[in-house]
């Protein structure tokens, strides 16, 4: 308690920063895999898709990011058993947080699409198991993240190899397949515009308070309705659009006023892929920061809920987007263009692929990873190709990294953690 009183607010400046670090990997790694199917695709240039990022993520962090948010980032560990040792949980958020953030900053220079939720999460268990004690961690909980290596991208690389091969056979490989595209495109356009708001409705608005209830048990069929008639409202707008387009009968390649109509589409999904995912995974940067601020605020005491001051959520939303800004463009070259090679019709299917996994997941409560999503999608356009589409040697590099994301850190955190604990004990 000592601890706290006396060094509170240096501790506090010391989390803001690392959080920010975090956040700043958030923006470099995972944002960046939401734009690199849009960029790589040649739907969106760099500095388009990283300004529709900075809009969209930086709206969804702070209009949508919550305003209570657990201490304890997805139940990983318990606090009460260090409810008279506050400055152990202090320590451990602040290492938490340098520690995700490095092994986020090494993975972004390396170009590896890795999940921030994973990096965080096996961070808050390195500092539990060694710094509190092995059974303050919920390895159950554990289980179940190991788990969504294998149902993540199984799950988005069948739903995107589905909707390449529909593509293809609908509209692609037919006779005439522009008056196609402006005869099916509108339906995808309802699908497109219903799963994105299924997504913004399920897990981009979860925190906000808003409400739609329509008298259904579940979350699932009251959000239905509402996500319905903006997917027909997406597709009356799209077909105004698709109006516009005109072929291009001497261009020597027939398939380019189609795939014209598709990059129009990647341009919404992107926009509304990147409100969801700020919304969503700025928690795993704010989170750890609020419990830091809530034990310093109150000179000590641990609460299983913290209030999220709007400062926090603002710290939070820069730093993605300084992220991004930054040092997006190496996972985004992974994500765009080293798995596959990807037109905007097939990274199309790519994020509709990973925006109806989403959706699926959260309604089953299935643990999923928004990285680990999407790659599976690019991966099974790849396939729809055939396997030598496929760049098997940068496939396996991400699956590696994958793997070493939860030991990489807690390895971090636990180093961190002595550190911190030598320094102001």
């Amino acid at each position: 308690m000592d601890i706290i009183t006396q060094y509170g607010h240096i501790l506090l400046i010391i989390g803001c920063i690392c959080a920010f670090f975090m956040a700043w990997g958030i923006g470099a790694n995972d944002v960046a895999n939401a734009m690199g199917t849009s960029v790589g695709s040649g739907a969106l240039t760099i500095k388009q898709a990283i300004m529709i990022a900075i809009i969209f993520e930086f709206a969804g962090a702070y209009l949508a990011g919550g305003e209570v948010t657990s201490t304890i980032r997805k139940g990983i560990l318990d606090p009460t058993l260090i409810n008279d040792q506050p400055d152990l949980l202090v320590f451990g958020m602040i290492a938490s947080l340098l520690a995700a953030g490095c092994w986020l900053l090494i993975a972004s220079m390396r170009g590896w699409p890795v999940s921030t939720t994973h990096s965080i999460i096996g961070a808050l268990v390195g500092f539990a198991a060694v710094g509190i004690s092995v059974d303050a961690v919920n390895w159950s909980k554990v289980g179940t993240i190991v788990a969504s290596w294998v149902v993540s991208p199984l799950l988005a690389g069948t739903m995107s190899f589905a909707l390449v091969v529909s593509v293809k056979k609908l509209i692609l490989d037919t006779p005439h397949p522009f008056q196609n595209a402006k005869r099916y495109v509108p339906v995808y356009m309802f699908l497109v515009g219903f799963m994105i708001a299924m997504v913004t409705i399920l897990k981009g608005l979860k925190n906000t308070g808003l409400d739609f209830d329509f008298g259904f048990d579940s979350k699932f069929l009251n959000a239905m309705p509402l996500a319905f008639v903006i997917g027909l409202l997406v597709a009356v707008f799209g077909g105004l659009l698709l109006n516009r387009v005109t072929e291009n009968v001497n261009s020597a390649n027939r398939l380019a006023s189609v795939e014209k109509v598709f990059a129009i589409l990647m341009i919404f999904t992107a926009a509304a892929m990147a409100f969801a995912h700020g919304s969503n995974d700025v928690a795993n940067a704010v989170g750890p920061l609020a419990a830091i601020a809530s034990v310093v605020g109150s000179g000590g005491e641990i609460a299983s809920k913290s209030l999220l001051p709007a400062w926090i959520l603002i710290l939070g939303g820069v730093g993605i987007v300084v992220g991004l800004a930054t040092y997006g463009f190496k996972v985004m070259a992974t994500i765009g263009k080293k798995i596959t090679e990807l037109t905007p019709s097939s990274g199309f299917a790519a994020e509709l692929g990973a925006a109806c996994t989403v959706v699926f997941a959260s309604t089953w409560g299935l643990p999923i990873s928004t990285t680990h999503t999407l790659v599976g999608a690019v991966l099974g356009v790849g396939l729809a190709r055939g396997i030598s589409a496929l760049n098997l040697s940068v496939i396996g590099n991400i699956f590696m990294s994958w793997l070493v994301t939860l030991p990489a850190g807690a390895g971090f955190a636990i180093i961190f953690f002595y550190i911190l604990k030598a320094i102001f004990s």
